[in-house]
């Protein structure tokens, strides 16, 4: 009987260490590939930048030109300084109407705005935080007032008002600008992020009422949210044009966009408008830049809501 002696394995040849800082190369069709995606990218951008500002810049250039150059000289081309010029004939037009039409889009806009945004933040709370019988069937009608368009319920809204004898007042467009299913919807997705169920526990144990714990404990949290909401229906109303045309007869109750929209209906009859049309355009988009980038700090923090909980 033969036997034979076990060798043992060979250990494995070690491998030589890596360098480090040393990355392999991608290859070179990837390479590629990632460049030509990157100026396709820029390159759509960039014209939908131009795209964007192309009116804005035109608006900007127009509203320094006099009629005359408006219609002698290449739109994006200055002509005889005029805006001073341009600016003092707006305001001081049909004794300052443009004035109180600027005053009115104020009202409807701030007034309507923070009510709204007030009562969408309490209903966002209420149906995030309460268990009530049929809270999602009734979330369900809100999402629902969402997708109906508001040029939809003008004619409805406009009945309502005249058996009211609420037309061609302020109320008229005040009233229908405090109901917003979209910032309802926002509201309670900010609230679901923003207000732990512990603390408003922490808060019932120690004492306080649901009024109190929602006003000093969750509302303050809700504050980029509510911010948030506000500006997009400080948005909406500012833009509320087909709601004030509906419901308004008398000018001094218009609008800003709704004069304008009347001034530039009688160009062809008065000339002198068109100018004055141009540069009120210019002013009426000031309180939107204006408001946004005072609040862009609760904006941008506001549209972050859920996104670490």
């Amino acid at each position: 009987m033969s036997t034979q002696t076990a060798t043992p394995d060979a250990p494995p040849a070690p491998t030589p260490p890596r360098r480090a800082g040393r990355r392999s190369a991608p290859p070179p069709d990837r390479r590629g590939r990632g460049i030509t995606s990157r100026v396709m990218v820029n390159g759509v951008l960039a014209v939908v930048a131009v795209y964007t500002l192309m009116p804005l810049t035109w608006l900007l250039i127009a509203s320094t030109k006099s009629y005359r150059d408006l219609f002698a000289t290449n739109p994006f081309s200055l002509g005889d300084f005029q805006f001073l010029a341009n600016l003092d004939a707006l305001l001081a037009y049909n004794d300052g109407v443009f004035v109180r039409w600027l005053l009115n889009s104020l009202l409807y806009t701030v007034v309507a705005s923070g009510l709204s945004t007030l009562i969408s933040v309490a209903c966002g709370y209420a149906f995030d935080k309460y268990a009530f019988r049929g809270r999602e069937k009734w979330f369900g009608v809100v999402l629902v007032g969402v997708l109906i368009p508001s040029t939809v319920v003008q004619l409805p809204l406009y009945l309502m008002a005249s058996e009211l004898g609420l037309v061609n007042t302020y109320w008229a467009v005040l009233i229908p600008s405090l109901v917003n299913p979209f910032g309802v919807y926002l509201a309670r997705v900010f609230s679901e992020g923003y207000v732990p169920g512990e603390v408003l526990e922490a808060a019932r144990m120690d004492g306080a009422g649901e009024v109190r714990t929602f006003t000093e404990v969750a509302l303050p949290m809700l504050a980029p949210g509510f911010v948030t909401i506000f500006l997009f229906s400080f948005t909406a109303n500012w833009n509320n044009f087909y709601g004030a045309l509906m419901m308004l007869n008398d000018d001094r109750l218009y609008p800003v966009n709704l004069g304008l929209y009347m001034w530039n209906q009688n160009v062809y009859q008065q000339p002198e408008l068109y100018p004055l049309v141009i540069i009120g355009s210019l002013v009426a988009v000031v309180p939107l830049i204006v408001a946004f980038l005072c609040l862009q700090r609760f904006w941008r923090s506001g549209l972050t809501a859920g996104a670490v909980k």
